[in-house]
Parts: structure tokens; sequence; C-alpha cells
């Protein structure tokens, strides 16, 4: 294992460790990830995709799957829309339209590409409002975020050589001077 494979996998399990610890996300949820593999290397996104680096990446974010529940997304890049990859029965239960597209790596990315093949039944989306996900190279997920986005500090703000930026959502707080965001047991 190279020195970057190896960094890349103790930084992505130090975010999936964190993720698992925190509390910010639940069973159910759509954990959106948006992947530059390229940059992780230390290039510059779109011009040296790994698909060993996004296999190290699909491991540790399946360990996020199974310990919280989570459902995930992989977003694709620029040149398919920046469309989604996600298992069908996930697409079904979000009632999410499927779109004709397979992910490869000069045309998805090679973490979507790498999710499609190694998915029990992939399917491809167009977007989703997301609960929460983590960005990998500035790959710009923010469009696939429910409002209102809240950015997570993680301790680890690296993935090899790619800035990782992580964000959960909440509900929308509506409402004026007299409206309350709290319940009340009396």
């Amino acid at each position: 294992m190279t020195d970057v494979n190896r960094n890349a996998r103790q930084d992505i399990e130090a975010i999936v460790d964190e993720w698992i610890g925190g509390d910010y996300v639940k069973a159910g949820d759509l954990f959106v990830i948006g992947c530059s593999t390229s940059e992780i290397v230390g290039k510059h996104i779109g011009t040296s995709g790994s698909e060993a680096i996004a296999a190290i990446l699909f491991t540790a974010l399946k360990r996020l799957q199974q310990q919280t529940g989570v459902h995930l997304v992989f977003q694709s890049c620029e040149h398919i829309n920046r469309a989604l990859v996600m298992e069908r029965e996930t697409s079904e239960k979000y009632q999410l339209e499927e779109v004709s597209v397979v992910p490869v790596p000069k045309a998805g990315g090679a973490m979507a590409s790498y999710a499609f093949k190694h998915m029990e039944n992939p399917v491809v989306v167009e977007s989703v409002k997301a609960d929460a996900g983590i960005d990998i190279g500035e790959t710009m997920i923010g469009m696939q975020l429910k409002h209102v986005a809240v950015p997570l500090r993680l301790n680890q703000r690296y993935v090899g050589n790619a800035r990782a930026i992580a964000a959960r959502t909440r509900p929308k707080l509506i409402g004026g001077i007299r409206a309350n965001y709290e319940t009340s047991n009396s």
C-alpha cells in the first residue's frame, strides 16, 4: 500500500469515527458524499481519478452506514450534472426518479463509478435533499443538502491532500418574535 493510500485510509477512518461518535445523523438519513480522488492524491480535480482511493473510502463509508443506519448517496462530477448514485431501495423509499446514465471515471468520477459498481442494486438520480454529508476535495455538495446546512468542524480536516468539509442540516426556523422553537411538556 502506498503512503497516499495509507494516509487516505487513516484520514477517512478518523472522519467516519467522528460521524459515528457524534450526534449528527440518525438511521434513515440521506448522507451525501462528494469526492475528488484526484484531489486526495494531490492532483487537480478531475485529472487523476483513482479507484484504489475510491475503494478505501467506500469501505470506510460502508462502516458509517452499518453503524448509523444512514443511506449513502455518492455525488458524481459535473460531467453528468452531479447526478447521484444510491441503492434502488433508497431511491424507492424517497420516491426519487431514476435517470439513465452510468458513471464512469471520466464522466462521473472515480468515487461515483466505484460506488455504482460495488452497490447491490445501484441507480442514479438527478438530485436529493440530503440530511448530512461530506465534501472531500471541494466538489460542491451544497446543492444536495436540505435547508438549513450547518457546517461541522471535524477534527480531521483532510483526506490525503483534499480538504474535507462536513455538514448536517436542521429544520428552518420560521415565524417571528412570537415564534417558539422548543416544545414544552406543560
